[in-house]
């Protein structure tokens, strides 16, 4: 698959990270919903065909880790049917492993992120596919960026945003159905995953979850997590994990509190350092246009903990973990920042990791755009986390020399594994980290 050209891309994302946060288009995508809860129609499905380049929507995956290294296969569908009264076409990306036998049950739905990219697939990518789940990647905006790519393979695509939570529950529908891609494979539980501008989508479809309902009238998403998001999201009648991140809960997010009561089952998961926008391995992002070095600290690891436990609560109704969130003075006169910050300039408080526990570096919340780069830049540096780097005198004042750092960074990793707030399958990845580290 073959990405649009960057530059558009990146002017497109500027517009619609920012459309994003504001309150004009969300209304019409909630507007006209049923009084009462209905069973959606099924939408058509065929394979999307055509000649000419195919439109990737995941290129920025962990490298060495992508598609072909865990047997993975992309399949990409043409859905159609009607919704708020019109038509539309729109483009299904379904990622499975290619042998079904290795199928976990489980899938992970998302709405493509207008600006054209999967984040739940690429924002968990090693952990989705080192389990054998499915992901569902939906188009419901952006769409003009794919068809403008191969005007032969997508030209019929047409939907328009007020059809939105129509087309999500019709999808979802569909992923369940007997007419489904996946039929036959033994599908138990689906969740709705959604980041920033998708996290939007996602926040905004909960009305929609209260009446859009499966054929026997049970519910169509049976999780939902939505992430670099730090509103208050109205409880609904299934688990939700939410995480904010140091760009919202700086500034504090979210005051919803954690709940085991039927039709209030949440979680809010706040990871001390992580910021709004994966600027790690992230082929959108140029460091060159950023005046700061990008974080080298990736969302992965820990956004796939808040994930594992997600499916963990759906299908077998685990309990997940409560945690403590970023503590918070309120007071920038103190250290420029509204959170309680350590000797080291990095948040109290939270879901500990080592990077913030064993750090070399403080981790600052919204880069600055280089005044010498392109525009289309600004509002990617600002969403990315960037590192102020301690010195070799720094860090060898604090660990006397590598050798103990790293014993002290693998202990605290050890540590975040046994409390269940790093996954096992992203333990040498985080080391390759510490083991890069020089002084």
């Amino acid at each position: 698959m073959r990405s649009f050209a960057k530059h558009n891309l990146l002017l497109l994302l500027l517009s619609t990270l920012l459309s994003s946060y504001s309150s004009g288009q969300p209304g019409s995508r909630t507007n006209n919903l049923p009084e009462t809860p209905v069973a959606v129609a099924l939408p058509s499905i065929e394979a999307m065909t055509g000649s000419g380049p195919v439109y990737d929507s995941s290129p920025s995956l962990w490298p060495g880790h992508d598609i072909a290294a865990y047997n993975y296969e992309v399949n990409e569908y043409l859905i159609s049917g009607t919704a708020a009264g019109k038509p539309y076409k729109t483009r299904m990306v379904i990622r499975k492993p290619a042998d079904n036998s290795l199928f976990s049950g489980i899938a992970i739905a998302e709405a493509m992120h207008p600006a054209g990219f999967a984040h739940a697939f690429e924002l968990n990518s090693v952990y989705v596919m080192d389990e054998g789940h499915i992901t569902v990647e939906i188009v419901t905006s952006g769409f003009e960026q794919i068809r403008d790519l191969n005007a032969e393979r997508y030209g019929m695509l047409d939907l328009s945003v007020d059809q939105t939570n129509e087309i999500l529950a019709q999808a979802g529908a569909l992923i369940k159905s007997a007419n489904s891609p996946l039929a036959g494979m033994g599908l138990r539980k689906m969740v709705l995953w959604g980041s920033s501008a998708s996290s939007r989508i996602l926040t905004d479809y909960l009305p929609a979850h209260k009446v859009y309902k499966l054929a026997d009238m049970s519910n169509i998403y049976d999780g939902f997590m939505p992430t670099s998001n730090g509103t208050n999201i109205q409880a609904v009648d299934v688990p939700m994990i939410q995480m904010p991140t140091q760009h919202e809960f700086q500034n504090v997010a979210t005051a919803h509190q954690d709940s085991d009561e039927p039709g209030s089952q949440y979680r809010s998961y706040e990871f001390a350092a992580l910021g709004h926008l994966a600027a790690r391995h992230n082929v959108r992002l140029d460091n060159n246009q950023c005046e700061q070095p990008i974080s080298n600290l990736t969302l992965e690891p820990f956004f796939s903990v808040g994930l594992h436990y997600l499916l963990q609560w759906v299908d077998t109704g685990k309990v997940p973990p409560r945690a403590e969130r970023v503590l918070l003075d309120r007071n920038v006169d103190n250290d420029g920042s509204l959170m309680v910050l350590d000797e080291y300039g990095n948040p109290v408080g939270g879901i500990r990791n080592p990077y913030v526990d064993v750090p070399v570096a403080t981790y600052h919340a919204g880069n600055v755009p280089s005044p010498a780069g392109n525009p289309a830049y600004a509002v990617l540096c600002r969403l990315s986390m960037w590192d102020e780097n301690f010195s070799p005198a720094q860090l060898r004042a604090m660990y006397g020399n590598r050798d103990n750092y790293l014993r002290q960074f693998e202990a605290s990793l050890d540590d975040a594994e046994a409390k269940g707030w790093s996954l096992p399958v992203y333990h040498e990845l985080i080391l390759e980290d510490a083991r890069a580290v020089q002084f």
